[in-house]
């Protein structure tokens, strides 16, 4: 079983502080929100400094896709986030401020409320062929990229519930997510 989610699909949303858009890309439990994810993959558009979205309980991994980087500052110690393409790993409940290094951003953002699974969702960014495994989303970044039958154009992503093979021409984003076994892809 496959769930195609294509990038013309999601709407753009205002951050939960109003300081920018996202557009989700996937989440469990299928239709939650905010408050009651167990699990949500998104891509954020970041245009100016200023603060993160406090997210208390939950656990991020932040991938910058697109633009020069940020300087984070992450509860109060300073992180250089200016290589494209190399998930970072922080709490959402911790004070994070964001000063742009060379303009906007686009930064794929994995987050998962800590005690919601067994495990956290991992994020690798890869290139070439690569067997998956079921429970697996994939996005392409900055190329096409073929699974499951489907061709993926940049922000185009698929959500696997059986193994499948991925072919990707440029660069794609494999995240694996706790789902339990006998959850629908709807």
């Amino acid at each position: 079983m496959i769930r195609a989610l294509p990038a013309s699909a999601r709407t753009a949303v205002p951050w939960k502080n109003g300081g920018g858009v996202t557009r989700e890309i996937a989440a469990w439990p299928e239709g939650s929100g905010m408050d009651d994810f167990a699990w949500r993959v998104s891509l954020a558009e970041v245009a100016a400094d200023g603060p993160f979205s406090a997210f208390p309980d939950i656990d991020r991994t932040l991938t910058v896709v697109e633009g020069a980087g940020m300087d984070l500052t992450v509860g109060g110690e300073r992180w250089l986030v200016n290589t494209r393409y190399e998930p970072r790993d922080f709490r959402g409940d911790v004070p994070t401020d964001c000063r742009l290094l060379d303009g906007p951003v686009v930064n794929l953002n994995v987050m998962w409320r800590r005690g919601a699974g067994s495990t956290a969702p991992t994020v690798a960014v890869v290139r070439g062929r690569l067997r998956l495994s079921a429970s697996t989303l994939v996005v392409a970044l900055d190329g096409t990229a073929e699974v499951a039958g489907l061709t993926l154009q940049p922000y185009d992503a698929v959500q696997l519930g059986d193994e499948a093979v991925l072919h990707a021409q440029g660069r794609a984003a494999v995240i694996g997510l706790p789902m339990p076994a006998d959850a629908p892809l709807a």
